[in-house]
């Protein structure tokens, strides 16, 4: 089979086109034929290793896909899940049956993808991390991306007084706005600390906010911090920025009452949390895709080919919504 594997750390320079062996699937996992592989930032750091978990070479990235498998009965199944062993960006890929789902007809498989990594983080930031409370001010960095697209319907959905979206083009904030973000902020990512507070304040009519959701770092982490209204909570999903914030004094937590929440998607899979925290709200993201209630960006899709292309527009902060690499698309462009 076609596949991109990794076999030195580096930036999307390292990601090369190789065949492999077909891979076997064990008791508990589906073969499934690919026909959409998800591209998250958390390859990106995968690649570099710089991810929170390390990683072996050399391997296969993707940890999402969606496509068919044949079923007991010689039925062809569409389905989308995680990656159980090996990777995504392949043109077969083995998916854990207890972390997968099947599509409907009237789903995409752009959107299907939306619902896994991205669709369960956003849905997580509001509603186990962030806590997010009718009447409360919410800020969705990146509000345009995978993520935060979904974060900013999901606020709006869990009663969230003024949805804040931040942005680096004005094309970002009509789309967030499109999907329900009350005020639009254009950050760019040379600002300091004190510009991100002072626009995220007055964004929010002079006064300070209740949440934020926040995947940059650096600057853009430290004025985040000290936008917070008493008693607020920043919710760290990602450092796309590659910079650190600076080191936190507890003073600068307790003046405020403060809370800064990590989230980690990979902590919701094991298997005593992974029907309430994965299955439950896959569920329930489905139905409100198919009910018309979340409309998922649907981004760039690339061939499987071009995966390196795919990683240079996503750092370079070219792409919106859910990017996604097809095999099939190789077969046009070649």
């Amino acid at each position: 089979m076609r596949a991109i594997q990794v076999r030195r750390f580096g930036g999307p320079e390292v990601l090369e086109p190789v065949v492999l062996t077909d891979p076997m699937p064990h008791p508990g996992e589906l073969l499934v034929e690919v026909s959409g592989a998800g591209v998250n930032f958390a390859d990106t750091h995968q690649a570099e290793n710089t991810y929170l978990s390390g990683t072996d070479l050399p391997f296969v990235p993707g940890s999402e896909v969606v496509g068919h498998v044949l079923d007991p009965g010689g039925f062809r199944r569409r389905v989308c899940g995680f990656v159980s062993r090996g990777g995504g960006y392949a043109e077969k890929a083995l998916v854990a049956e207890s972390l997968s789902f099947d599509v409907p007809d009237d789903v995409s498989d752009s959107a299907a993808l939306s619902l896994l990594v991205q669709g369960l983080t956003a849905w997580h930031l509001v509603r186990t991390a962030g806590r997010v409370q009718p009447g409360e001010s919410v800020v969705v960095h990146a509000a345009a991306g995978g993520v935060g697209n979904l974060a900013v319907q999901l606020a709006k959905a869990a009663g969230a007084g003024r949805v804040i979206a931040t942005a680096s083009t004005q094309d970002k904030l009509d789309a967030a706005a499109a999907l329900g973000a009350d005020v639009g902020v254009l950050l760019d990512i040379d600002l300091t600390a004190h510009d991100v507070t002072h626009r995220l304040v007055d964004a929010n009519g002079g006064h300070k906010v209740d949440v934020v959701f926040e995947m940059v770092g650096g600057p853009t982490f430290d004025g985040s911090l000290d936008a917070l209204a008493p008693f607020g909570r920043l919710v760290t999903y990602g450092m796309a920025s590659r910079v650190p914030p600076s080191s936190l004094a507890p003073g600068r937590l307790m003046v405020g009452s403060h809370s800064i929440v990590g989230f980690w998607l990979v902590d919701c899979m094991s298997p005593g949390r992974a029907r309430s925290m994965v299955v439950e709200p896959l569920q329930e993201l489905v139905a409100m895709v198919r009910s018309g209630a979340l409309h998922p960006i649907v981004g760039p899709i690339y061939p499987l080919s071009h995966a390196r292309q795919a990683h240079e527009d996503l750092r370079a902060r070219r792409t919106s919504g859910k990017v996604v690499l097809a095999p099939s698309l190789d077969e046009v462009h070649t």
